[in-house]
């Protein structure tokens, strides 16, 4: 039998889906298993998004450009306009979901071999696409202590090297929350242009910033218009994860020009999907503010529920809608399979993504978690409650094992 592809052997497994086989189990056992593992908002869609869906009267399915419907992209300008990024439509590639866009990126600014710099943890599917892309990731590890912030710049000079072609952030971050500063984006903007590097950004959930903190896009700091490179998604804002529409947007025209192609390859985005995301466009403000107030409310009760458990830390996240904590726990991948496995308290547990698959350094994240706010205040307020039960149980099963008391 022929071997598989390196690239297969080597593609990691999600750690936010890998576990899925064990809720589906405990499911299949009539426990409630609380989803806090994936970004899969409950909120609703827009209605506009959904009912031009409905109402379309398309005969034929028909292909669209390679880089998205010209109206799609005429309509996501104005609203990047809107959001203070003066971008044309022509700076902007509609993809299949921001995972396209992501590995569009690396594809177009990398070449197998190169590295790029990443600070952990981070969004973990960045693992799979370097993989596919042939790219190594060089971490620079943040630290919950500090909630996560950038680490000194020099720190990111120590890790540069012939071969490092780009960095690559997300903000606000996933899975950390962290919102970066105006001060920290100027110097890693003036790093990368010293440098001669690439700068992509993932900046999916621009609109979920906290406590009056104020976003900055990388497509605003000045002098690195040619180093930047801006991906997004419409899935988190519109709550329309299955839509699959993204964007790459970026002024430099010769990596507009190389995405292209391969987005030809494809053939085209899901159209469907765009006409729905153009539609989302003209959704009314008074949705995101209701929305933003919800999700505030969540992390609120998330933050203050977890750091009121024996032992468990958890930074107030700025932005996105995940909380990195840290758990009294030995092995974050051995705990979150029991609980799904082992553990249930009075029918239900909790899913949660074991911290370990967001770092690119072996033996981080051991102790982490990274949770989604991404059900409702009672359904969280369970959750925090199995969670807490779940810890209790897992410590006396382990003095147990080790020392056969309790």
């Amino acid at each position: 039998m022929p071997d598989l592809s390196y690239r297969a052997v080597e593609m990691p497994e999600s750690p936010i889906r890998k576990l899925i086989p064990f809720a589906e189990d405990a499911k299949k056992r009539g426990i409630t298993v609380y989803h806090l593992n994936i970004g899969q908002p409950d909120i609703e869609t827009p209605a506009g998004a959904l009912d031009a869906v409905h109402n379309s009267e398309i005969t034929v399915l028909e292909y669209s450009h390679s880089a998205g419907i010209e109206s799609f992209r005429n309509e996501l300008s104005h609203y990047y306009r809107k959001n203070k990024i003066d971008v044309s439509k022509d700076d902007i590639l509609v993809t299949t979901g921001g995972s396209e866009a992501i590995f569009f990126a690396l594809m177009c600014c990398l070449n197998p071999g190169d590295e790029i710099i990443i600070p952990e943890p981070f969004y973990t599917n960045y693992n799979g696409f370097a993989v596919a892309a042939g790219v190594k990731i060089v971490p620079v590890t943040t630290h919950i202590e500090n909630g996560f912030a950038l680490p000194e710049i020099e720190k990111f000079n120590e890790k540069i090297t012939t071969l490092t072609k780009a960095i690559l952030i997300c903000n606000p971050n996933n899975p950390t929350g962290y919102l970066y500063s105006r001060k920290e984006l100027d110097l890693l903007s003036e790093l990368v242009r010293d440098k001669n590097l690439y700068l992509l950004a993932d900046e999916v959930y621009r609109e979920f910033c906290y406590d009056g903190a104020e976003f900055l896009s990388v497509m605003n700091l000045k002098g690195a218009e040619e180093n930047v490179v801006m991906l997004d998604s419409i899935s988190k804002r519109y709550s329309m994860c299955g839509a699959r529409i993204g964007t790459l947007v970026t002024r430099n025209k010769k990596i507009k020009q190389a995405a292209l192609k391969y987005a030809q390859a494809r053939l085209s985005p899901p159209t469907f999907g765009q006409i729905a995301g153009k539609a989302a466009i003209s959704t009314p403000e008074s949705y995101f503010t209701k929305v933003l107030k919800e999700y505030s409310g969540r992390r609120n009760l998330l933050v203050d529920m977890l750091n009121n458990m024996d032992g468990v830390q958890c930074p107030v996240p700025k932005g996105a809608f995940y909380a990195m904590a840290r758990l009294p726990i030995d092995d974050s991948d051995k705990f979150c399979r029991w609980l799904l496995e082992k553990f249930n308290h009075n029918g239900r547990t909790v899913m949660l993504a074991p911290a370990t698959g967001f770092y690119a350094t072996k033996g981080l994240g051991k102790d982490e978690v990274r949770i989604g706010y991404v059900l409702n205040i009672d359904s969280l307020k369970n959750a925090m409650q199995c969670l807490q039960q779940g810890l209790k149980q897992y410590s006396c099963n382990t003095i147990i094992e080790e020392s056969s008391s309790c």
